[in-house]
């Protein structure tokens, strides 16, 4: 009987691998053309209303008394509303109502309590009375905090156990409240500036001005250590029970801050979180152990009346902001600076924000695979890393920066503006070698300041995103100056109508008058050893390192680094125990003030813990900060100033630095992109083409499947021959057996 199993077969396998190899080309292609392979989003996802954006640490405190750093406003700029808020189109910066009806009344009061015209001396203002009206019907998001039952109490103030089995996240909770917004929020809050357990960072400061804070700290702390020995378990210290002059409501929508003589920086700090309104059922929920435990608590899960809500805090994988259900009617502004109109920032003038219903933060700890991924559409904003700077950005022939060919074949928008900040580097004034008002110090410190080229530093360091400072004020800040009557004429020539740093043999030769010719010791002969304290020291520090040394070589001056670790550093800092460092400062509101105090001689860091790092003390700049602190911005105002940055520039307590230069990419997809420095609700904004930016991420991320189909063939043609005569050899035993 003739053996034709093998020739059967072969026809059978040789049939299946083609349909099988078809269905995976079908499969592979229908896939293709549904979604991309590599979006890292649910397909649930695709086409919604969802900004997607990044964080790479984790916010410490979402608490709006204790935050205080720009990775937590991020999130809770979006969440609480301070009575005021900063125009977002107009520049300068310009400060309106947020939850507030209008601006702030002031009233100015003398010692005896009389009333004085708002133009009255600020050596006559022993009080100002800053009245608020907010307005009515603004609603808290739905939280727990909120929630009542039948008979109208609370429901989770007091939960037992075995209620707490149930909950590890506040989205546990299953019901939820709200409440309209009142005056005693706001007034609740600015009392949470004292409160011991809460270590506010600004509550040194208020302490100075809010009549009564210093001493309401004390009361609560007593207060709070009484309660907390009187009761074992859970302990809240209600701070409605407990009175402050200078935080007072007037009726439901009115309250009053008193603070001492005339300080119109408050205005500024009226649109910061710190001054936003806390609930006191928020604080009362939170106070329960077990939810502690949990870790959920207001550093966690803030509660507010803003445009969105935190619904997701996983700070290690990834934050989600939701819209408010129940935010009230804000509309986008209808007008701008000149310019923007053209830009389209007045395309949505009028309609009701928020535009974007959700935003996803991903934790990115790499830039590079957050770079691919906002370059491939599943990011729609970037900054830009030193490492794809190249890719990014090209310099014209005049300088002028540009896009590259690749961003603008993506149509990747790009905004630019100085930031509001300065980067230096400081001398330590009580050090008897760089220190003090000698003459031969003040060359000594002009001979380092011209020799160290902060042109190159920006060039090499941050790849041109900077313009070297001239003084402490930096762009955008009124008494800055533009030009040539803005520049240090220590340091800087005007030639060819640009600063130009001054030679380093004018360097040379003011270090030879200072008593150091060829950077050494006149009598002694012995070198001239500075000494550089810094944290820090991976391979980016070091090339930071030799170039600095490299500066100081070109005046024959030897640079010692010395590298600690930060709390020493900040230990050497408050001892004084420094002679060269480095430091920064971001504003905290558009005020030269905000700058000025930090050459003030009363912030001094060693005798009075201030900000003044480089405990420069003159006399006469302190009489003038004095003078100009509580002035409003006026011709006057601006020449006072103008003769402090005199001041500091012959002194150079500083080696003045550079103010570093933004640079925000975006999609075409992604509108109303305007850079706000000073605002920190800018989120609601913000509009979205979901729709277009699913074609270009498809455009983008075509699947290449043609070298899997071939593997796949290669793969299966390799195992048909053994499979092959395997199964010959099977029928090849059947047979005999049979035979047999």
């Amino acid at each position: 009987m003739p053996n034709t199993g093998g020739t059967s077969f072969n026809r059978q396998m040789k049939g299946k691998t083609a349909a099988l190899l078809l269905s995976m080309a079908v499969l592979l292609l229908t896939g293709c053309e549904m979604s991309e392979w590599n979006s890292p989003y649910p397909a649930s996802q695709r086409g919604a209303n969802i900004l997607y954006s990044s964080f790479s640490q984790r916010p410490n405190h979402l608490d709006p008394v204790r935050a205080y750093s720009s990775n937590e406003y991020s999130f809770i700029g979006q969440i609480y509303e301070p009575p005021l808020q900063y125009h977002y189109l107009k520049r300068p910066y310009q400060l309106i109502p947020l939850t507030a009806e209008r601006m702030p009344q002031i009233r100015y009061l003398d010692a005896q309590g009389q009333q004085l015209p708002a133009d009255a001396p600020a050596e006559a203002i022993a009080f100002s009375i800053y009245e608020i009206h907010i307005q009515p019907g603004i609603r808290y998001q739905p939280h727990p905090a909120f929630a009542r039952d039948a008979e109208g109490r609370p429901r989770y103030f007091d939960l037992t156990g075995e209620e707490l089995e149930s909950i590890q996240e506040l989205a546990d909770f299953p019901h939820s409240g709200s409440r309209e917004l009142v005056a005693a929020d706001y007034v609740y809050q600015i009392k949470r500036l004292a409160h011991p357990r809460l270590s506010s960072p600004i509550q040194g400061l208020m302490s100075e001005y809010i009549v009564g804070l210093a001493e309401y700290a004390k009361t609560l702390s007593a207060a709070y250590e009484a309660g907390r020995k009187a009761k074992s378990g859970d302990f809240w210290l209600d701070l409605r029970t407990y009175p402050l002059e200078g935080a007072q409501v007037v009726d439901k929508y009115t309250y009053r801050i008193k603070i001492r003589g005339k300080y119109p920086q408050l205005k500024y700090w009226l649109a910061m979180p710190f001054f936003a309104p806390m609930p006191w059922e928020a604080e009362r929920f939170y106070a329960q152990r077990g939810l502690q435990e949990r870790n959920i608590t207001l550093d966690w899960y803030p509660v507010g009346t803003g445009a969105y809500m935190l619904t997701v805090n996983n700070p290690n994988r990834q934050m989600v902001l939701e819209r408010n259900p129940n935010f009230r009617v804000l509309r986008y502004p209808a007008e701008g600076e000149a310019g923007d109109a053209e830009k389209g920032l007045l395309a949505d003038a009028g309609k009701p924000m928020p535009f974007i219903d959700k935003v996803i933060y991903s934790r990115e700890k790499e830039n590079i695979p957050y770079w691919n991924k906002f370059l491939q559409g599943y990011y729609d904003v970037s900054g830009i890393s030193s490492d794809s700077f190249d890719q990014a950005i090209q310099f014209g022939a005049q300088g002028e920066v540009e896009l590259t060919p690749l961003m603008k074949e993506k149509g990747i928008g790009l905004v630019t503006t100085v930031q509001t900040s300065t980067f230096y580097m400081g001398f330590n004034m009580l050090d008897p070698v760089v220190g003090g008002k000698s003459e031969r110090a003040r060359l000594l410190r002009r001979a380092i300041s011209i020799a160290v080229n902060y042109e190159e530093y920006i060039s090499i360091f941050a790849n041109g995103r900077g313009v070297a400072a001239q003084g402490v004020i930096p762009p955008g800040i009124f008494g800055y100056v533009e030009g040539r009557a803005g520049i240090n004429p220590y340091v800087y020539d005007w030639v060819n109508g640009r600063p130009q740093r001054k030679p380093v043999s004018v360097a040379r030769q003011l270090l030879a008058e200072a008593g150091y010719p060829n950077g050494r010791e006149a009598g002694s002969g012995r070198p001239l050893l500075i000494h550089l304290d810094v944290t820090g020291g991976g391979p980016e520090d070091k090339a930071n390192f030799d170039w600095l040394r490299k500066q100081f070589r070109k005046i024959d001056l030897e640079l010692v680094i010395r590298n600690t670790d930060y709390n020493r550093f900040q230990e050497k800092m408050r001892k004084g125990n420094a002679q060269l460092f480095m430091w920064g400062w971001n504003a905290d509101y558009p005020d030269p003030e905000n700058f000025l105090f930090l050459l003030n001689g009363a912030n001094g860091k060693v005798r009075y813990g201030g900000e003044n790092a480089a405990n420069y003390d003159n006399p006469e700049f302190n009489r003038l900060f004095d003078r100009m602190k509580n002035m409003e911005n006026s011709p006057e105002r601006f020449a006072i100033i103008q003769q402090m940055v005199e001041i500091a520039r012959r002194d150079a307590p500083w080696l003045w630095g550079f103010h570093p230069k933004q640079f925000i990419l975006h999609h075409s997809w992604y509108h109303n992109v305007k850079p706000n420095l000073m605002a920190h609700n800018t989120l609601m904004y913000k509009r979205l083409d979901p729709k277009l930016r699913e074609q270009k991420r498809h455009e983008w991320n075509k699947a290449v499947i043609w070298p899997i189909v071939v593997v796949l063939l290669v793969l299966v043609l390799s195992i048909i021959p053994g499979v092959i005569a395997y199964r010959r050899k099977e029928h090849q035993v059947a047979a005999r057996r049979k035979a047999a």
